[in-house]
């Protein structure tokens, strides 16, 4: 049995455990971090399983900047783990632990999260110091955490005053170890991690109530599939646009028959880009004005069309209006009629037989057997007894 004594601070709790070795150290040679750092006193030093030199500058502890508002340090256990409690030994520069330890200044008002982030604002706090004094904060101190999280944080601050008596004024952080005790794989419970929490279901380290479900599932125990268009853990993420708007697979949001038209990505959660839009993405968009792209689900062009096209998609070509005039890209239409030689209600059409300039407008000389549609001369003869540029003069 475990000699454990209650530490109530307000409404937290924390538990002293003085020999707990059940669990294994989740911490042990992780990746840390630290907001600031003195010299080569890095924050890794809190995670190499050594602490029997307890002085600050030992070689055993990471030291943070001095004159700081806040300090937080904080270890990646490389994924989310089942943890029981966490363990930290604060520096004491291998003196006695008491009221007259200069250390304690900076240990006093300490907080401790759990976090699938590394922003302590998205987990969940284990313990916060709120009534500690130089002459009762213990060191080391084990805190129960019957969390699942990924990061574990440690923070504190000295950013509103007045402090209480005995703090310092300053936030330093001089962490000789932290142990995160827990299972090291999930879906396991009990003293040596050797129990199974139920199907479907992340339970606590001590016991098997449901903390929370694996990705996919929800419900008090974890028996219901995630619906509604949801997907992953708590089923707070969101499908993508899956063709015909069925529902993604529950656990990894993958479309099972591909996406509707402008998406793309397993999980259909991408809009069409690079000049492209329809379903897979396929069709390439049109002219659209000022080079922009085009609609990514049905190709429209938002702002109109360059120079020399028409319609909704600006695919449609257009020109040969009077005096290089734009046309009206939506109907391709000539404001001021046609350029020489073309009619038509996008002057797109030749001429046809006896007409020629500007929007077909006039007619060829009546004696023509066929004229240049764009200046009228008789480019193909005249009719018996006429001569001339146009046959416009009898034959002598």
């Amino acid at each position: 049995m475990y000699a454990v004594v209650l530490l109530v601070c307000c409404s937290w709790v924390a538990l002293l455990y003085p020999s707990v070795q059940a669990y294994e150290n989740l911490a042990l040679h992780k990746t840390a971090w630290q907001s600031s750092t003195f010299e080569f006193y890095r924050a890794d030093r809190a995670v190499d399983g050594l602490y029997t030199d307890l002085r600050e500058r030992g070689g055993q502890c990471t030291v943070s900047l001095w004159a700081k508002r806040t300090a937080a340090w904080l270890v990646d256990l490389g994924g989310v783990k089942n943890i029981h409690h966490v363990f930290l030994q604060y520096v004491t520069d291998n003196r006695v632990w008491d009221e007259y330890n200069f250390n304690t200044r900076f240990f006093l008002g300490f907080s401790v999260y759990i976090s699938n982030t590394t922003n302590k604002g998205d987990g969940v706090l284990c313990f916060r110091d709120t009534n500690y004094t130089p002459a009762t904060i213990p060191n080391p101190v084990n805190i129960s955490c019957p969390y699942h999280g990924r990061y574990v944080i440690y923070y504190n601050n000295r950013t509103h005053l007045p402090y209480p008596e005995g703090y310092s004024d300053f936030a330093y952080t001089v962490l000789c170890e932290v142990e995160v005790y827990g299972c090291p794989t999930p879906g396991r419970y009990g003293e040596n991690c050797s129990l199974l929490c139920p199907e479907n279901c992340n339970c606590g380290v001590i016991d098997k109530t449901c903390v929370e479900c694996v990705p996919g599932y929800r419900g008090h125990l974890c028996y219901e599939e995630c619906a509604g268009l949801t997907y992953g853990l708590k089923c707070n993420q969101k499908c993508g646009k899956c063709s015909g708007g069925v529902q993604c697979d529950h656990v990894t949001g993958i479309c099972p028959n591909g996406c509707d038209a402008g998406m793309y990505g397993d999980r259909c959660d991408l809009a069409c880009g690079c000049y492209t839009y329809g379903v897979e993405c396929k069709q390439s968009c049109g002219n659209c004005s000022n080079g922009e792209p085009c609609h990514h689900v049905d190709g429209s062009c938002p702002s109109g069309c360059n120079s020399g096209a028409y319609g909704v998609m600006c695919k449609e070509s257009c020109g040969n209006c009077s005096n290089g005039d734009t046309c009206n890209d939506v109907d391709g239409s000539c404001p001021y009629g046609c350029d020489v030689g073309v009619y038509g209600k996008t002057c797109d059409e030749a001429c046809q037989s006896g007409r020629y300039g500007f929007s077909c407008a006039k007619a060829c000389g009546q004696n023509c057997q066929g004229c240049n549609r764009f200046n009228g001369v008789c480019e193909f003869g005249c009719h018996p007894g006429w001569t001339g540029t146009f046959c416009e003069k009898r034959n002598p």
